[in-house]
This record gives C-alpha cells, structure tokens and sequence, in this order.
C-alpha cells in the first residue's frame, strides 16, 4: 500500500487487526542508510507481538528507502513522515495509537510521538544513545508522561551501560527498562524482546492477546 507523505508516496504494509481492536499501532524501521527497512527482523517480530492483541499494526519506509519517494533527511523529515502515518492511523481507525521503533525508528519516532495526543504508550527498541561519539540525551522525555518501554541488548554498542540508564533515569514516569542478551540486533535473542513486549502491552494497556 501507498501513504502520501509530506516528500511524496511512502511505501507501506498494514496487518489487519482484529474486529473490536482497542488501539492502532505503528511500527518504524531502523536507518535506511545503513539498509534499515520496514522488513527488518525486529521490526517484523514487534509487528507480530502487537498484532497479537488485535491491534492493526502499520509499517512503512521513510522517504529514499525501498520505494517511498524522497530523499534521506537525517532525522528531521523522518519525524514528519512519522506523522503522515499517525494520521492515516487516525482516519482509518480512529483508535489510541501505540508506537514502537526500532534505532533511528526509535530515535525519530519518539521525538514525533511523544507530543502527540493520538499516542498513547511508547516502545524504543535499541534507542540510540552513542552515534558517531555523540551522545543524544533525549531530553524530551523530561515531559512525556506517557507509558514509556526501552528494551536494549547488553551489549549493544549504541547503548552502552550507564548512558541509557541515566536517560531513562531522567525520563518522566511511568517507565521501563529492560535489558535483554545480545548485541543491538538482539540477534539470536527476538523471543525475548517479542516476550518483554508482550507482557509490558498486556499490563500497561490491560489488553489481552487476541490472535
């Protein structure tokens, strides 16, 4: 499927939820530069955990990867992307929305959707803490008073131990850290991401797995 996005048509993929579904969700990809694309594996098995529960989960490309039109943007059009797919959720559902994304998904789509009223809880996967030697701080979340969960590997590089902790430590309540095995691309270890997912939805939102 196609969405109109604010650099031209951005590829798309919607699993269909169940009927009676109690939100929508979203679903972002990691860097495109580096191949990162909504048929990513973390992607894919987030998809799946929140399909679970019946929600309607939507993936798509950011502009200049697979075939969205466009160009890469480091970050600053991504986040407006982010937001042409919350209000194509919005108009076809018209349910609360859960986020999730995974690195430069997280990265962007945590800064579009936590001042958005249409988002009701928030999931960074691997949030990128150390790029390149620059650490991001991620002040924004200061103020988001969202249901906040951040699952990242032990020996994820981007990561590293004490910087992500103290960026959740600064974040607003309520929040979750879970540490999972294994590197950024929790390779080897999706069950246990899909299962820290599955069991933060279930409380936070008081939904139970549908399909």
């Amino acid at each position: 499927m196609i969405l109109e996005g604010p650099a031209g048509k951005l590829e798309a993929l919607l699993n269909a939820g169940a009927p009676g579904a109690t939100h929508a969700a979203l679903v972002c990809h990691p860097h495109p530069v580096h191949g990162g694309t909504m048929h990513n594996k973390v992607v894919f098995h987030t998809m799946k955990a929140l399909r679970g529960f019946g929600f309607p989960v939507l993936r798509f490309n950011f502009r200049g990867a697979g075939r969205s039109q466009g160009a890469h943007d480091e970050g600053r059009g991504e986040a407006d992307d982010v937001r042409a797919a919350l209000d194509w959720l919005d108009r076809e559902f018209h349910l609360p929305i859960v986020f999730a994304g995974f690195s430069f998904g997280a990265s962007v789509g945590l800064r579009a959707c936590c001042p958005d009223a249409r988002v009701m809880a928030l999931v960074g996967l691997g949030t990128p803490a150390v790029v390149e030697g620059r650490t991001h701080r991620y002040r924004f979340l200061e103020s988001c008073a969202k249901p906040k969960l951040f699952v990242s590997g032990t020996r994820d590089g981007f990561g590293p131990p004490g910087v992500l902790e103290e960026i959740v430590a600064r974040a607003a309540e309520p929040k979750l850290l879970v540490r999972v095995e294994g590197d950024h691309y929790f390779a080897g270890h999706l069950a246990e991401v899909r299962q820290a997912i599955e069991e933060w939805v279930g409380k936070t939102l008081a939904v139970g797995s549908g399909l």
